[in-house]
């Protein structure tokens, strides 16, 4: 017997519909994937879909695509994540739930937790993802005991990040402890975080990440190119499946001491240069120009040298100009005005100690410094930084 584990599809995530299409064409060639490989059901630990509310088109895409499961009689298990569900509890999983297409294993009231038996006689149980990491409150509730002791091959299906394993750049970000989920599983089959992750746990069992299925941001495409997905058998033997649909080619330019037309025609000159024929191209200009305005870049003419590729995006967030650089409001590093402005205004807070204060400010400066992903739109940005401040503030979510 072997499953397949996936995480983090998101579908609908991105605004261009060339990345749309190529997210969902990923979920496809995942699924067809263990269909070839003959696996005995398919895991989601979370955020099947980026929005409670896809389109219709979106929708009539996951449903076909999990047909190709049922008609191959293989079940799909999956928790909600934070993403595919709304604050009220109302996720499309309800609705392909309802047409037979996948299961929901999130069966719990007042701290238990129910069984979902697979027909190959594995047993799946787990804990949806919340807003706000909110789902904390139901693991520290659970009633652990009864599921420990419950016999046969157990998986425990999570959205949540694990405190003891924490992937770089998210040092800060609150997350709860792998021991407030049950003891004695075979497979935990964890979801949240983007990174692929694996460590067998004394008393515990094989606790998993597999990552996003396809990079869900700018940042992502650089670093990770493409996604993938687990397939497990029953001896905990893994195998990371990576699902690459488009090849994915990047650039990083340096504009210190360049004018806009020095870089115009570096971006131009480079990309001509490379075969781009139907990539992924990825342009990330930094650095300081020495006259002129960002804007004077014209990047359609440096799209046009990459007209081959299948989309090309660019990120100038840390691109500025000589003119604002010779601002400054006080002299001293960054670092010596941010400790400066901090002392100035602590003790304001009636009840916490400047100590306190001063830790909590040393957190939440660089969860407001984060920078806007390509492709991400507006709303979900804001709500990225205000689940990190809230959690960083160990407050709940109540926006709705």
């Amino acid at each position: 017997m072997k499953f397949a584990h996936f995480s983090d599809v998101h579908i609908g995530g991105w605004r261009e519909e060339a990345l749309r299409r190529i997210n969902v064409d990923a979920f496809d060639r995942g699924i067809e994937i263990c269909i070839d490989e003959n696996v005995g059901f398919v895991i989601i630990a979370g955020d099947l879909f980026d929005t409670p509310l896809p389109s219709i088109d979106l929708i009539k895409d996951v449903a076909a695509i999990l047909n190709k499961l049922k008609e191959a009689d293989i079940d799909v298990y999956v928790v909600p994540g934070s993403h595919d569900q709304s604050p009220s509890g109302k996720t499309m999983l309800d609705v392909l739930e309802k047409a037979g297409l996948l299961h929901n294993v999130f069966k719990y009231k007042d701290g238990e937790l129910e069984f979902t038996v697979d027909k190959t006689g594995v047993k799946l149980t787990g804990i949806l993802g919340q807003k706000g990491g909110l789902e904390k409150y139901k693991l520290r509730e659970l009633n652990r005991e009864k599921l420990e002791k419950e016999k046969g091959f157990k998986i425990f299906l999570f959205h949540t990040m694990l405190n003891e394993f924490k992937p770089e750049g998210l040092e800060i970000v609150e997350a709860e402890s792998y021991k407030l989920m049950p003891r004695n599983f075979d497979y935990y089959a964890g979801g949240h975080p983007h990174f692929v992750f694996d460590k067998k746990v004394e008393d515990y069992g094989l606790i998993t990440y597999p990552g996003a299925l396809f990079p869900n941001n700018f940042k992502e495409i650089e670093k990770f190119k493409h996604g993938g997905f687990y397939i497990c058998d029953d001896k905990l033997n893994l195998k990371w499946i990576p699902v690459k649909i488009k090849d994915v080619e990047c650039f990083k330019f340096n504009a210190n001491n360049k004018n806009p037309l020095d870089i115009e025609m570096e971006m131009i000159e480079t990309l001509a240069k490379k075969d781009l024929k139907n990539k992924i191209v990825t342009l990330r200009v930094e650095g300081v120009l020495n006259s002129g305005k960002t804007s004077d870049i014209n990047f359609n003419k440096v799209f046009e040298a990459a007209n081959e590729a299948c989309f090309v995006m660019k990120n100038t967030y840390k691109l500025t100009t000589k003119e604002l650089q010779e601002v400054q409001v006080q002299e001293g590093s960054v670092d010596e005005i941010e400790e400066s402005v901090v002392k100035e205004h602590l003790g304001q807070f009636n009840g916490m100690t400047s100590e306190r204060e001063k830790q909590l400010v040393e957190l939440l400066i660089p969860a407001f410094d984060k920078e806007k992903d390509e492709g991400e739109v507006k709303a979900v940005f804001e709500e990225r930084i205000i689940t990190d401040v809230f959690n960083i503030l160990g407050i709940e979510d109540e926006i709705k």
